[in-house]
């Protein structure tokens, strides 16, 4: 065998390395990548907002505060619907409880009425044993956001703690708001509530979308979106 120095390998040699450099990942994948990691994001802020609307609709803070203020809902020509008469109904068993000095209504009427939510409330409560004069009518509200903003506006700095009465599916976007307008806020959602089942399911759903959103832009710009 000679010892003659073997010539090295050509590229046209069996003994050539042919390994060529890993590809690089092409944008498509990032993407992908990005886009299911949002989807993830997003999904999972979503269902973090609905339990936190459900949870918080089963809960009840209820404690000594500045006002009760219970959420207006339907009503027919002064009388309140059955959905806001239970409302009502936890804010008598509240009130019997001395935990406020003061009962706000609130809540306006659709065009037509000859009563607003917050009138129709009020009489339903002086009928069953809330003094009159511990009653106080916020009655041009539209929505939430309106009506606890309008509330603010009727109690200035003289306390800023509320106690929220309303559906529980409503509660927690009820308290965030009333937070946003400068309120300590708690809530004591009604026990009997006629929304259950199938229809409350949806509404936390509803629910979920909206505080989900009202965090990131603000219940006041929700409110102006979608009210």
């Amino acid at each position: 065998m000679s010892d003659r120095e073997l010539p090295l390998p050509s590229d046209e040699s069996p003994l050539a390395d042919h390994r060529e450099p890993a590809p690089r990942r092409s944008w498509r994948r990032w993407v992908g990548v990005v886009a299911g990691a949002l989807v993830i994001l997003v999904v999972g802020y979503g269902c973090l907002s609905f339990w936190q609307v459900h949870s918080t609709g089963r809960s009840d803070e209820a404690r000594p505060v500045g006002a009760i203020v219970v959420m207006g809902a339907a009503q027919y020509d002064g009388r309140p619907s059955p959905q806001l008469a239970a409302r009502l109904d936890h804010v008598v068993e509240l009130w019997s409880q001395e935990l406020a000095p003061t009962v706000v209504v609130t809540g306006g009427n659709q065009p037509g009425d000859r009563f607003t939510e917050a009138e129709a409330s009020a009489a339903y409560l002086v009928d069953r044993g809330v003094p009159e004069a511990a009653i106080v009518a916020e009655g041009t509200g539209t929505t939430t956001f309106e009506s606890l903003a309008n509330v603010a506006a009727l109690f200035g700095d003289t306390d800023s703690s509320v106690l929220l009465v309303t559906d529980p599916y409503h509660a927690l976007r009820s308290k965030l708001t009333a937070e946003e307008v400068g309120f300590e806020a708690f809530v004591s959602p009604t026990p009997s509530s006629i929304v259950t089942g199938s229809t409350e399911f949806r509404r936390e759903l509803g629910e979920a979308a909206g505080v989900a959103i009202g965090r990131i832009i603000g219940f006041e710009r929700l409110s102006s979106l979608t009210d």
